[in-house]
């Protein structure tokens, strides 16, 4: 059996313009993912970590197929992803966004029933499996206490709450996070990474965009370190997680230590402050 994910010669650009004092717009291009290529098996949690701007979300917008890349390709179980219906990549992915914005007032339990959709008949409402899957999964995020308020009534971290319940709910074999717990308070965000971590041991895939790069030690088994469009490292979290990586990607000192609490890598940084 092949990988999960087969991704080649991968590249995506923008198209900008650059202009200067009387001199008129031209069209330019500016390359946001730049050349990827790697393998991704099943089974595994993978770490995306990266300066701001470096592709991290676009890379995920081209592994769902949900970009169209301008050159290289991306297969999923051997076949190329943008090939696929939009309603199979929907049962095979399920992704929590950075931000979730909806313009109708839904109640919490019909945004989490919408994760459900992807395995209905078209025109058909959830049946008693499908509601049973859905309570279950609101139970388990914390999220069944506020079923029937609106949406927007809800703060942040309660509506990001939502929006993770509703791609538990999907049952896709990949969960896709991009940086799905900024929102949260560190008891939610330790509960809803260890549901993610849950779903690996039975099976599935996860693969998410970390700023937090210590949770990022703790929940990943790989790493993969970006820059500048590139994949600087790709590896088992222990493997890729330096202080020589980190230093190639965000120019800040750190050491890196077991923590005797936890026995997991714990990155401590250093603030520079102008002094030798």
């Amino acid at each position: 059996m092949g990988p999960l994910f087969d991704v080649s010669g991968l590249t995506f650009s923008y198209v900008g313009s650059d202009s200067g004092a009387g001199v008129p717009e031209s069209p330019s291009r500016r390359a946001i993912v730049d050349h990827i290529t790697a393998t991704l098996p099943a089974g595994r949690f993978y770490g995306i970590i990266g300066p701001n701007g470096c592709g991290k979300t676009t890379f995920i917008d081209l592994l769902m197929g949900q970009l169209r890349p301008g050159s290289g390709q991306v297969r999923f179980k051997g076949r190329e992803v943008t090939a696929m219906p939009a309603r199979q990549r929907a049962r095979e992915m399920a992704l929590v966004p950075q931000v979730y914005s909806v313009n109708f007032p839904f109640t919490v339990g019909e945004v989490v029933a919408m994760g459900r959709y992807p395995h209905l008949p078209r025109f058909a409402a959830p049946g008693p499996a499908d509601r049973a899957i859905v309570a279950d999964t609101m139970a388990r995020t914390d999220t069944i206490r506020f079923a029937h308020r609106r949406i927007n009534q809800l703060s942040g971290g309660e509506r990001q709450r939502v929006v993770f319940a509703r791609a538990l709910a999907q049952q896709a074999p990949v969960l896709f996070l991009d940086e799905a717990t900024a929102n949260l308070d560190i008891n939610h965000t330790l509960a809803l990474l260890t549901l993610a971590r849950q779903r690996v041991r039975a099976g599935g895939t996860v693969i998410s965009v970390f700023q937090d790069i210590n949770l990022a030690a703790m929940f990943c088994d790989d790493l993969i370190l970006m820059g500048n469009g590139r994949v600087v490292a790709h590896g088992p979290t222990a493997d890729v997680l330096t202080e020589d990586h980190l230093y190639r990607l965000f120019g800040v000192r750190c050491r890196i230590e077991e923590s005797r609490f936890n026995h997991q890598l714990h990155v401590i940084f250093k603030a520079e402050d102008g002094e030798k």
